[in-house]
Formats: structure tokens, sequence, C-alpha cells
């Protein structure tokens, strides 16, 4: 670390000791997060950590009825409290009447509240990290319809809680609802770039071979951003649908148009917040080897594969798709880490770094803005 990053890190100067809370599904997640922490508290010289570890233990167990109880087995008072929860982890699972169930988005988020309330109101300062956004899919309001995303939000900032930290929101635009509470919506885009770059290192981001496509309308401006930071061409889809009917909530899509320039023989980048059947993904990869593109490359910060794995498969025995990105801010099966196709890229340090710098009150304007470390990045390519 450099010495900027590590004056961070000096206990003398945390705003309150530090207590980090990994819920039930991102116990994986919590304790890579812990390890970097304690890492850079021992360079430093830190003699402020409990025990060890920065990990605070928590369980929320449940009664046969199914009902639950948030407990936290040691102190909280006085700390800069940082609690790491994963709704989308569908592997939790709990007894009911008899019956395994497993986890469901709400399953989870009723389990931070209670840990909310367990902390009492005894914290410094409780910060929320919810990668994966709890109800950010119903971010508005069509007909008469429940805005989920917007009430949960106003529901943890009138529990006490000042800061909530996610990743690539469905539509950023939600944090309008607590507009006196800190909210923070991270693109992991460096990270994105930096394992494309270690799994291919024969990538070549020029508009001559490389190309980005916006899946649709609404992935637009994550997709000029890459576009933009790699100076290439982007192309996009838009979703004819048919409005006269509803299937399963929604309007059905009757065709994907493209627009854009000829993407014959280069390589595309398609980005999106979130692979949930992936029909889409494949359909848009589907048309873009009609038009004679190269290798394509999918990439989602949430790849959940409600549908399963089997047409991913089928899709890359086939060619169709090269690969995918996804991170590691939500579950993945471990049917989709045995795949060729998937690849992981690591938000661990990342997520550390935040707390970290959050934790001492220093500026995140860096650690959000990803632009410098990217160029760097691109350099170090070049020059290689």
């Amino acid at each position: 670390m450099c010495n900027s990053e590590k004056r961070y890190l000096d206990s003398s100067t945390r705003v309150a000791p530090l207590g980090l809370i990994a819920m039930k599904g991102a116990s994986e997640l919590g304790k890579v997060i812990d390890n970097y922490l304690l890492e850079w508290s021992a360079q430093n010289g830190c003699d402020d950590v409990d025990e060890g570890t920065f990990l605070i233990d928590v369980d929320c167990p449940r009664f046969s009825s199914g009902d639950g109880k948030g407990l936290i087995k040691s102190t909280v008072r006085g700390k800069d409290l940082f609690i790491l929860c994963d709704v989308g982890n569908y592997s939790c699972t709990y007894d009911m009447y008899g019956r395994q169930n497993c986890m469901s988005p709400d399953d989870h988020y009723q389990d931070l509240k209670r840990i909310i309330q367990a902390a009492s109101g005894k914290a410094h300062r409780i910060n929320v990290i919810m990668p994966i956004l709890y109800g950010g899919r119903q971010h508005r309001r069509n007909y008469r319809e429940s805005l989920d995303c917007a009430a949960a939000l106003q529901e943890l900032a009138s529990m006490g809680v000042q800061n909530i930290i996610t990743f690539d929101a469905h539509d950023p635009r939600v944090q309008n609802a607590i507009p006196l509470t800190g909210f923070d919506n991270i693109m992991p885009s460096y990270q994105v770039l930096k394992a494309m770059l270690k799994t291919f290192p024969d990538m070549e981001f020029d508009k001559q071979n490389f190309m980005i496509v916006s899946p649709d309308e609404g992935a637009m401006n994550r997709n000029m951003y890459y576009a933009s930071v790699l100076g290439v061409d982007m192309g996009m889809f838009y979703k004819r649908r048919d409005y006269s009917t509803v299937v399963n909530g929604r309007n059905p899509i009757v065709a994907h148009e493209y627009m854009g320039n000829d993407v014959a023989g280069k390589n595309i980048f398609i980005a999106d917040d979130l692979i949930s059947s992936g029909e889409s993904m494949l359909d848009i990869a589907i048309e873009l080897k009609k038009r004679n593109a190269g290798r394509i490359f999918c990439y989602a910060t949430y790849g959940i594969f409600t549908n399963g794995l089997d047409t991913f498969n089928k899709a890359y025995e086939e060619g169709t798709i090269d690969a995918v990105f996804g991170t590691n801010l939500t579950y993945r099966s471990p049917q989709l880490l045995a795949t060729p196709w998937f690849h992981e890229v690591d938000c661990s340090k990342y997520i550390a770094y935040y707390i970290s710098t959050l934790n001492h009150d220093m500026s995140i304007s860096d650690v959000i803005d990803p632009h410098q470390k990217i160029s760097a990045l691109l350099k170090k390519y070049h020059k290689r």
C-alpha cells in the first residue's frame, strides 16, 4: 500500500473502533474483507483489534414456526459498525414446520433489520453494505404497484443507518427516497477490466478490434463509461416489446433491434447489472454472431442464473459466447464456478478499501472513481 493509503489505517484517526458484521450468506466475503483489514492494521502497528478479528459474531435463529430473532454475541458499544448483507444468497436455509426453506431476499432483509435492532442504538454509527440492493428491480411504479426499494431504504434510514453502500444499482435514482442519508453506488469497472486482461492477455482495446455493445437502453450509462475510458465505439440494442400482453408480470420481448457501427470481426463486450434467466443476453449474442462478430464477452455484476446453466453451457459449446464475467458480491453456486466460461471478478479488496476509508472519515472520491486506476492499468497493458 502507498503512504497515502497507510495513513487512512492509523488507529488514532478512526472515527470509532471498527466493527464488521457479516450476515448469514455473506460470511465468505466477510472473512476475506476482514483479512485485508487485519493485514493493513498489522502493517501500521494498530492494537485496536479485538480477539484478532474485526468480525463480530451474530446469529438469527428461528423458532420451529418460522419466527426469528437477531442476536449479537459481543459488544458493539461505540463501534463504527459495518453490516455486510447478501440478500441474493438462496443457498441459506431454515426449518419451518419440519420443512427446509431457502432464504429469500425478504428473509435476508428481515434478518438485517433484526441485527440493527439488536444493536439497540449502542453503536457509534451503523453502515449497511448491501451489494445487490434489496428490491432494486422494483425501482419504479407502473400501474398500482409497490415501491419496495424506496420503502426499504426509508425504513433503514429511520432505524438509524447513516450510510448505505451498494454496487451497480439497477437504478441509482432510488437514492432520491433518502436524500438526507448517505448512499453510495459503487461501480467495479476497474476490477472487471483487470479480470478481463488477466484472463485474456491477448485482448486488444482499440477501435479496430474491440467494441462495446449495450444490451438495452437501461444499461447505456455503464456501457458508455467503458467505451469512453477504452476509447472504442459503442452500439446498442433496444427491446421491442408487445405492450398488448403481459406474461409473468412483464410485457414480452418481440425482438432485439441493433443500432450502431458494424461489428464484423470485432471482439464485443456486453455489460449489464444482472443476468437473471440470461435469455436476453444470449439473444443479443446470437444477433451479434449473425452480424459476424468475433469473440463475445458478457459481464454482469450479479450473475444469478435463475433458469440454470444449461443454455449458457450450450452457447459456450457452440461458440456463441466466449466468456461470462461476474463479481463475488453475491452467491455463486459451485456448479457455476466449475464451468469453463465463468470468470470471477474479485471485489473484496475494493470493499475493504471503502470500509477503511469511511472508518477514517476520509474522502471516498478516489475509491469510487476508478478512472486513474483504469488509465494506469491500460498503460501497463500497452507497455507489456
